[in-house]
């Protein structure tokens, strides 16, 4: 059953969670992860003042408890009103996300950033703002009212395709999460950017010149097509900035918005990436499978 509502509070559950995401990207890049050392409470408050990078560490831990404040009310919204079950487990999904995702923050501050829990931390924060953002479609009235299915002509497949798009971007993620908390070179970022930008590139053109027939498939081809463009620019940016950064120096303004900005596209880019997945899957059938389709509707008429 449509319920509009329930629609709107998922896409603002995932503006907050973009939000959450480009304040934690805040607090890595003004190098104020540990600027509050105790957790859950923050020097034993649960307000205190906030100035320096306090302002940074804090405010990112209050946008986080809004942000599972309203994944408890979403997973207890879907359970109670859904008629689909796998999205009541969704929504459990979600939350259980949410709450392993603060259970990292806080190992983070605890064990003084180790690398493997830092980078889990901001890999999974991209998943579950993935996941916000593949309800908001679930939920959507364009969903409930079915598929537009288009035929797959190319090769190789666009099932295959966008299957491998999420997982390739995710480790792109994580290899950008390696770089900024320090765990190794930018050079593994760099290769992986490249792999990661050609795939999503092909594939958005694949979407775009074979779904005219359906205006969701390509408006998100679009979509991933310029976020990508962007992204990218963001990332040689980013790059070049701190290239051009004293080592022992504060880092400059430029650097801190070029890094906060190249994260939440990569964030974006990541949604996108499963958004085209989602959407592939529900409106794309081979051409054998539309035949076999075909050849059971002549069957049962």
């Amino acid at each position: 059953m449509e319920n509009p509502w329930l629609h709107r509070f998922c896409v603002l559950l995932a503006v907050c969670t973009l939000f959450l995401v480009v304040a934690g990207a805040s607090v890595t890049s003004n190098e104020a992860g540990l600027s509050v050392p105790d957790w859950p409470l923050s020097y034993g408050k649960v307000m205190p003042d906030m100035t320096g990078g306090v302002f940074f560490e804090h405010g990112h831990r209050l946008i986080a408890s809004t942000v599972g404040f309203l994944t408890v009310i979403l997973a207890l919204w879907l359970w109670i009103v859904e008629d689909r079950r796998w999205m009541k487990w969704l929504g459990f999904a979600a939350l259980l996300g949410v709450i392993v995702q603060g259970v990292l923050g806080g190992l983070t501050v605890k064990y003084l950033l180790p690398k493997p829990i830092s980078i889990s931390h901001a890999c999974l924060a991209q998943l579950f703002f993935s996941t916000t953002v593949a309800i908001a479609i679930f939920t959507s009235p364009s969903w409930r009212r079915g598929p537009i299915i288009i035929e797959d002509s190319g090769w190789p497949s666009l099932h295959s395709l966008a299957l491998a798009l999420p997982i390739a971007t995710l480790l792109q993620v994580a290899l950008g999460a390696g770089y900024r908390h320090k765990a190794f070179s930018v050079i593994p970022h760099v290769v992986g950017a490249i792999f990661v930008t050609v795939l999503l590139m092909m594939v958005s053109v694949f979407v775009i010149t074979q779904a005219a027939n359906n205006a969701q498939l390509g408006t998100i081809g679009w979509a991933l097509l310029s976020v990508t463009c962007v992204q990218v620019i963001l990332g040689v940016g980013s790059i070049l900035a701190r290239a051009s950064m004293n080592e022992a120096g504060r880092p400059p303004l430029s650097l801190i918005l070029l890094t906060v900005a190249h994260v939440a596209t990569g964030a974006l880019t990541m949604a996108g990436s499963v958004a085209l997945t989602v959407l592939v899957f529900r409106n794309v059938r081979s051409h054998a499978n539309l035949a076999s389709h075909s050849q059971g509707l002549r069957t049962v008429s």
